[in-house]
């Protein structure tokens, strides 16, 4: 059910002419704008730094502005009650679609590093593809757990959407996408070591490197773990309030 269900709505979110523009188009922008600022350094390293960073952001944009209007969506077309009722738990079916969205955040990361190669000439060297790819796929599943934890989170909001709008350029701080840790105080660095995509990032940016992501890809992974959990035990508590109080449809 789960791998069915992520498929279908990756071919959804696969040709929707909005999805493309937010997931290929809109994460350039940044991009250039990184790339522009981190070429004044005239450093190599530095623009691959920014280049895998800038990649990974992509990911992280789509989920923060998207999976927070998740139940949104499936409110304004009418199917969230035909969510609710049917007989797999809620959580089931809200991890396949923040799945999808997260993965749909691999055009960004292609077209970032594409672009950053044709424009700017940055060459980011892949020493371990077979790591490189494992870490890319904890970080994507990470994400997504926080997506499905933040979708339920705000599902009493009518203005969920904006709401996740707000954590979309913390995330890239925090996480450590395009500045790195060190620069941070103490106390912001200890609200990054909590968040998944922080160990994703640096089990990239290790594997491309040559050394191995092992120990950043498992504290990624169970941090994602941890995430899902809480949403789902959340999300159960929501729709006992929304069936209680009858605010499903928030009309």
């Amino acid at each position: 059910m789960l791998v069915i269900s992520w498929w279908l709505h990756l071919k959804m979110l696969a040709v929707s002419a909005f999805e493309g523009v937010f997931q290929v188009i809109w994460p350039l922008f940044f991009a250039t704008t990184a790339f522009l600022v981190y070429r004044q350094a005239d450093d190599p390293q530095v623009m691959v730094y920014a280049g895998l960073g800038a990649a990974v952001m992509g990911i992280w944009s789509v989920i923060a502005t998207t999976a927070s209007g998740v139940l949104q969506r499936e409110r304004w077309l009418g199917t969230l009650e035909l969510l609710v009722a049917s007989p797999t738990r809620f959580a089931l079916i809200l991890v396949p679609i923040t799945t999808a969205m997260a993965t749909l955040g691999l055009y960004s990361l292609g077209s970032t590093l594409l672009w950053g190669w044709l424009l700017f000439d940055i060459s980011v060297p892949v020493a371990d593809p077979f790591l490189f790819v494992v870490s890319v796929v904890a970080s994507i599943l990470s994400i997504a757990l926080i997506g499905f934890l933040l979708s339920v989170s705000v599902v009493r909001y009518r203005t969920a959407w904006a709401l996740g709008n707000l954590l979309e350029y913390p995330g890239w701080l925090l996480c450590g996408f395009l500045v790195p840790l060190t620069l941070f105080p103490t106390w912001a660095a200890w609200i990054s070591y909590v968040l998944p995509p922080t160990w994703g990032m640096e089990a990239i940016r290790l594997s491309a490197s040559g050394d191995s992501p092992w120990a950043q890809v498992l504290v990624c992974l169970g941090l994602g773990i941890v995430y899902g959990a809480v949403g789902a035990l959340l999300s159960e508590t929501v729709l006992r309030s929304a069936r209680r109080h009858a605010t499903l449809s928030l009309t």
